[in-house]
């Protein structure tokens, strides 16, 4: 990786690289997690491209905040926060969205991501696929813990981790 990563809000141009990250890392990650069907579903990309263009455009989502990770001009890792889907969350902020290519784990992508979208300060929270020990391992070295709640979602067990700031 000789070349440096940009980290920048995400604009509607985007879209298109978007959903080929957001498919790809879901393919590296969720194999064997997710049903092959699902992954290799000749619909998939243009269902994220459709996520992503709702998420960029529609004014119902305009509290989100959305960032890509780049090199060279190709996306390598994409990000998104919003406000908690249950309005009385004890955390500001839910982190919907972060992925980075399996091949630019360690570059800094990850952590320049959260920090792009998430403010330190904020209470923020999140769903993981479990297992995912790679992923559980990232967010507790950010400050994450589980909090003890589990959900299954479109067939993964999931858990959540939470990060809780004080004074927030």
């Amino acid at each position: 990786m000789s070349s440096s990563l940009t980290v920048r809000p995400a604009a509607v141009e985007d879209v298109a690289q978007m959903a080929r990250v957001n498919v790809r890392c879901w393919q590296e990650t969720y194999r064997g997690l997710v049903p092959d069907a699902v992954l290799d579903d000749p619909g998939f990309l243009a269902a994220r491209e459709r996520f992503w263009s709702a998420a960029l455009t529609d004014e119902r989502y305009r509290v989100n905040r959305v960032a890509v990770a780049e090199r060279d001009g190709e996306l390598v890792g994409i990000a998104m926060s919003g406000p908690p889907l249950d309005a009385r969350a004890a955390w500001g902020r839910q982190l919907y969205v972060l992925y980075v290519h399996a091949a630019d784990h360690g570059s800094g992508a990850g952590p320049a991501l959260l920090e792009a979208i998430v403010d330190p300060e904020e209470s923020v929270a999140l769903w993981v696929a479990d297992p995912n020990p790679r992923a559980q391992a990232f967010y507790r070295r950010h400050g994450f813990v589980a909090d003890g709640t589990a959900q299954v979602e479109g067939g993964v067990r999931e858990i959540r981790m939470v990060r809780v700031q004080h004074g927030r």
